[in-house]
């Protein structure tokens, strides 16, 4: 299995950019992962940001998020970065990595791992 841990959140402007950080540990292999970003909103359901293959070359976004937030990850560092850009006090949230294996969609249920969250607030 692996552990995950987030880093990078804080308290933004609207407009701002701010870069996530996800760090995997444990007895097994990073690039074997599919790596994905979820959120959640205070009084709202857990949602979609982004996705990235075990290689990188493919990604996913959710609409609200298209074009603003990018998605990376280095194997050889055991890392996923969420970079998020032209931040909108919508995106206010918990924002918490995720890992899964196999066929995984843009579903909280396809992915078998998770880190603690981190707290981004976008405020004027």
């Amino acid at each position: 299995q692996i552990q995950l841990v987030e880093s990078g959140g804080g308290l933004v402007q609207p407009g701002d950019s701010l870069k996530l950080s996800c760090s995997g540990s444990g007895h097994t292999f990073f690039s074997l992962y599919v790596m994905g970003w979820f959120r959640q909103a205070p009084g709202k359901e857990r949602e979609f940001v982004a996705r990235i293959s075990t290689s990188g070359a493919t990604t996913l976004y959710a609409d609200s998020v298209e074009g603003r937030f990018f998605i990376s990850r280095d194997n050889d560092q055991n890392t996923t970065h969420l970079q998020m850009n032209r931040l909108e006090p919508e995106d206010t949230a918990v924002y918490y990595c995720a890992a899964g294996t196999g066929w995984v969609g843009p579903y909280s249920s396809d992915f078998d791992y998770w880190g603690q969250g981190t707290q981004v607030t976008v405020s004027s």
